[in-house]
Formats: C-alpha cells, sequence, structure tokens
C-alpha cells in the first residue's frame, strides 16, 4: 500500500472519531481489512494517535497561516490541515513537500477541490516561513493546552486534585505511547519462564512495576506468539491487574464482577483464585460476553459464568450476601486512558462528567447487597476525576452502614507513597507518570 493510501485511511478514520467513533476500534479494523504491511500499520497508528494527541498545538501552527479561527473551517479542510502539519511537525521521515502534495490531493479527493488552493497556501506558508514557537503564548494555561495537547478545563481539574505540576506531568506522559502490557497466567508458568519463552519467539519484555505477574513489552508482537495462542498470558494494563491484588479472593470463593466487559479482570480473578470457586462475570452488554468465554477457553479456564445484566438490578438474580467479594469497575469518563483513547479529551468542558457519578453510586449500592458480612467489595474506576472517585465512595460509606474501607490498601499493593498521599485513606490513585500505566482509581470496602 502506497502512502498516499495510508493518509486517505487516516483521514477517514479521524474524520468518523470526530462523528464519535472509537479511534482504537477503526485503526485495528483497517489494518486487519486492508491488510497493511507492519510499516504501514505504524504510520497509520502514528499519523491517526498523534493527530488527535496534538489537536491543539496542529490548530495553533496554522493559525497565523489562516484568515479566521481554526474552528471556523470548514471541518473537513480543518481535519486535512491537522494531517498534514503533523506529518510537517512530528515525522521528520516524511519530506514537508510530500505531505503539502498529499494535503491537497485529499481536499480534491474529499469534495473540497474549490478549496485545495487555500490547503496548498496554508502548508506553503507554514513550510516557507515557519511554525510557531508555543513558548510566545502568554497565558500559561493556554501555553500549556498547546504543549500537552489537553484542554484547560482538564489541565484546570487535575491541578485543583494534584496540584499543577503533578497535573502537567500527567498531561505530558498521556503524549507518549502507551505500552503493551502482558498478565502472566500463573496457572501454566513464572513470570521469569514466560518471559524467556517470549525472549525465544523474538519478544522482548521487561518486568512490570506494579503487579508481580506483569511484563512490558519492549519490541516485537506478543499478539501473534504461539505463547499467547496457547494461554500463557493476556495483554492488560498493569494498573488494572491491581484490582485481583485488591479483592484477593481465595480458591473456592464466590466471586461477582459486575461490569465485566471485556472480561481482562474477570479471568484475572480466576487464575488468582487457582480456577477453583467461582465468578460470575456480567455486563450490561450481552454482546461483549462471548469474548470472555472466548479468553477463559484460550487461558484454560472453567470457574465461571456469563451474565448478561444491568448491574444496577443484580439482586433480581441473587440473594442477599451471595458472594465472598465483589468487584465494581464502574463504567466512567475514562480519564486515565487518554493515551489508547485520546478523543476522550475532545470535549469543550467538563459538563459531560456529571453523568457518571449517579449512575457510579446506583451500581456500587445494588453490588453491596450481594456481599456478605465479613466480605470485600473493591470499586474501581480508569478515570482521574475526583468526583467519580473519592466523592462516590464517601457518599456510599455515609450512606451505607456497616461499610468500612480497607486503610492499609496501598501497603496491601505495595504501592509507593504518593499513590496513596493523593487520595483517602483506603484508596490508591495512580498516575501514568507513576509507573507508566494507565491512570487508575481502586478503593477497598469491607463489611462488618
Amino acid at each position: 500500500m502506497t502512502t498516499k493510501n495510508v493518509r486517505a485511511h487516516a483521514y477517514d478514520i479521524l474524520e468518523r472519531v470526530r462523528d464519535g467513533a472509537y479511534s482504537h476500534l477503526l485503526v485495528n479494523d483497517v489494518i486487519e481489512k486492508q491488510r497493511l504491511s507492519a510499516e504501514d500499520a505504524g504510520l497509520l497508528t502514528e499519523l491517526v494517535y498523534g493527530v488527535l494527541k496534538q489537536r491543539p498545538a496542529l490548530d495553533f501552527y496554522m493559525t497565523p497561516f489562516l484568515k479566521q479561527k481554526p474552528s471556523a473551517l470548514d471541518r473537513r479542510i480543518q481535519t486535512i490541515l491537522q494531517l498534514s502539519l503533523y506529518q510537517m511537525a512530528f515525522l521528520d521521515r516524511i519530506p514537508n513537500r510530500a505531505a503539502i502534495h498529499e494535503g491537497v490531493n485529499l481536499a480534491k479527493a474529499n469534495g473540497r477541490k474549490g478549496l485545495s488552493g487555500m490547503v496548498n497556501g496554508v502548508l506553503r506558508n507554514a513550510d516557507r516561513k515557519g511554525l510557531p514557537d508555543p513558548e510566545t503564548i502568554q497565558d500559561e494555561w493556554r501555553r500549556k493546552e498547546v504543549q500537552t495537547g489537553h484542554p484547560v478545563w482538564l489541565l484546570q481539574l487535575w491541578a485543583n486534585m494534584f496540584g499543577k505540576e503533578t497535573a502537567f506531568e500527567a498531561a505530558y506522559c498521556n503524549l507518549k505511547k502507551a505500552p503493551v502490557t502482558l498478565r502472566t497466567n500463573t496457572l501454566q508458568q513464572s513470570r521469569e519462564a514466560l518471559q524467556e519463552i517470549l525472549n525465544e519467539e523474538g519478544v522482548a519484555t521487561s518486568f512490570g512495576k506494579l503487579a508481580p505477574e506483569a511484563l512490558i513489552t519492549a519490541s516485537g508482537q506478543p499478539a501473534k506468539t504461539e505463547a499467547f495462542a496457547s494461554g500463557r498470558f493476556s495483554i492488560q494494563d498493569e494498573a488494572s491487574m491491581l484490582c485481583a491484588r485488591a479483592l484477593d479472593p481465595k480458591p473456592g470463593m464466590q466471586v461477582l464482577d459486575a461490569c465485566a466487559a471485556p472480561g481482562g479482570k474477570a479471568l484475572h480473578l480466576m487464575e488468582w483464585m487457582q480456577d477453583e470457586g467461582f465468578v460470575t462475570a456480567s455486563d450490561l452488554h450481552a454482546t461483549k460476553l462471548p469474548l470472555i468465554h472466548e479468553q477463559a477457553e484460550r487461558l484454560g479456564l472453567t470457574s465461571f459464568a456469563l451474565l448478561p445484566r444491568d448491574a444496577r438490578q443484580l439482586s433480581n438474580d441473587f440473594a442477599e450476601g451471595a458472594f465472598d467479594r465483589v468487584l465494581v469497575d464502574a463504567p466512567c469518563s475514562g480519564l486515565g486512558v487518554i493515551r489508547r483513547k485520546p478523543e476522550i479529551k475532545a470535549y469543550p468542558d467538563s459538563s459531560h462528567l456529571k453523568e457518571f457519578p449517579p449512575l457510579q453510586e446506583e451500581i456500587l449500592h445494588e453490588a453491596a447487597k450481594l456481599v456478605k458480612p465479613g466480605g470485600r467489595l473493591v470499586y474501581s474506576t480508569c478515570t482521574l476525576n475526583s468526583e467519580e472517585n473519592e466523592a462516590v465512595v464517601k457518599k456510599f460509606l455515609h450512606e451505607a452502614p456497616g461499610w468500612k474501607l480497607e486503610e492499609d490498601l496501598a501497603e496491601k499493593l505495595g504501592l509507593q507513597a504518593d499513590a496513596k498521599k493523593r487520595t483517602m485513606a483506603g484508596a490508591v490513585t495512580i498516575l501514568p507518570q507513576d509507573a507508566g500505566s494507565d491512570g487508575f482509581f481502586i478503593a477497598s470496602l469491607f463489611k462488618e
């Protein structure tokens, strides 16, 4: 496939993402259906994620060469300029003349022939005069928005939670490529043994920093190995592996994962229990449950049942106190996984965040009914927003007598002091800069 076609696919994906589609699903779909080479797949991924991560900078770069604000441009033209400027600003291996030429062709090919001259003029002026320097921006928040690719509202949200410098550090970290982290299936071998097996298949790894079963991929394609096909490991972010350690179910226990899809944590719980006992993996989306079954078969796990159910109605299916352990990995705004889904930060303000806490609170109360006395309930999210994390847990504790936080959770998980200090006792908040993982929140509660 030519570079031109890769750019065309990147443009199509970026436009569909602006309509609400998910970037990672579209990229994977194009790579698979178009049978892209490793080189072309790498370029497509770089272009799509690069533009999504750097949109504030790309709009800043084009502004001096426009007569109107970038947001006032024809949407297709704005996307084409962003895609072209990303190549010019961040990809040294692509000559500027090639990026300009293909940008003009994209305008013509997508119904904007009459504006192709404007595209040509903007890009040639940028090439000739050079791109503006973000350091010239006087307002600190606006400057950091351009430099980090994060909107001001999000930077200020994190600054209020963690302090300004920590917030900026998290945002800069999100510009980096997310690691491919592997969870060792300890029913088959140790982490050290898996590392040797993968090395023989051309996959180099290093030990994770948070979870003792984690390996971080340095090179190679782990999902295409025989080790993966035979169930020796799964692909899962390292921070989310800590949910199983926090819940700590023992062999023989009855366990519920109330919001299970796509299944990584439920499968980890089965491995943690040595496939002895029973894990009920429930999820609202019935279409996602077969994937859990497929992965369980690959891993050689049998101690589970799949239940298509709204987590707010689980007490209709189970008696009060039916489970020893319950995990609520709640639906959330996803502000901890921006590296993997950079479109999450495209909202113009924070108003959409208000929709999540009422749902999270309802699920948490429903799940709590199903925990037996002396049992444990873990609440987790992949977001960095106190209103979805600490506030939800505090409100639950106020309204649900007999529940307490497990105050030594950070020590139990073996985390550094920062993960504990930046939240309340009995919970941990992990930031991307801590260990290279996703941002994550975990609270552990027990029923007296």
